[in-house]
């Protein structure tokens, strides 16, 4: 019997070590969101050319604005819709050719992941709000499989989402040669329950969506 064990012993020193490596493996993957949180991200934080100059400066206590736009159905939208919500932002126009679709096919991506979720919802901003009207944002929104209850894509006035934009989600650049035009980036922007911006996501890149679904089961479980 103690030949046996002799024998084997080096066998077992081998497999008891691999054993330990693979239990903490299997515990640091199931524990490493837990005590991950988000950054708050303030104006001071971004890219200057993403930001109007008026907020620049701003180091904390950035929030979200109060807005008043229209969605694809007609009715106007406020900060009230989204009182006490999760909520994912971005910026594009009906009839652009290059990132938007993709942009889109990604949000409709992730409105089929928290279909079932009351907590999160979407927001879309048009900066052409001369082209896409209701009937226009409503003819996309059919096309792209948009739920109504859970997904906006708003109108309205220009001057409103250019300074959304640039002074609230921080997700837009300037154009130099027009006063209210602006380029918009890929971007989707995560806002928390309290106005804040959480964080931001190349919607053209299917990992970035991974990370703002992980991002926003973090931020499901802020108190």
């Amino acid at each position: 019997m103690l030949q046996f064990f002799a024998k084997y012993k080096f066998f077992g020193i081998v497999m008891l070590v691999l054993s330990a490596i693979i239990i903490t493996i299997i515990y640091n993957v199931y524990t490493i969101d837990e005590g991950k949180t988000l950054p708050i991200y303030q104006p001071n934080d971004v890219t200057a050319e993403l930001v109007d100059t008026t907020v620049q400066h701003i180091k904390k206590y950035h929030k979200i604005a109060d807005f008043s736009l229209t969605n694809q159905n007609g009715q106007i939208i406020t900060q009230e819709d989204y009182k006490n919500k999760i909520y994912v932002a971005d910026f594009f126009f009906t009839t652009c050719q290059t990132i938007c679709p993709i942009m889109t096919d990604h949000m409709v991506n992730v409105q089929e992941k928290v279909k079932n979720n009351p907590e999160i919802m979407l927001l879309s901003h048009t900066v052409t709000p001369d082209i896409d009207t209701v009937a226009q944002l409503k003819r996309y929104a059919q096309e792209k499989g948009v739920d109504d209850t859970k997904w906006n894509l708003v109108t309205g006035d220009k001057k409103e989402i250019y300074d959304l934009a640039r002074k609230s989600y921080l997700a837009a650049k300037d154009t130099p040669y027009n006063e209210y035009d602006l380029i918009h980036t890929e971007n989707f922007v995560l806002v928390d329950k309290k106005r804040r911006i959480r964080g931001f996501y190349d919607g053209t890149d299917p990992k970035a969506i991974e990370e703002l679904m992980d991002d926003i089961e973090i931020l499901q479980k802020e108190k």
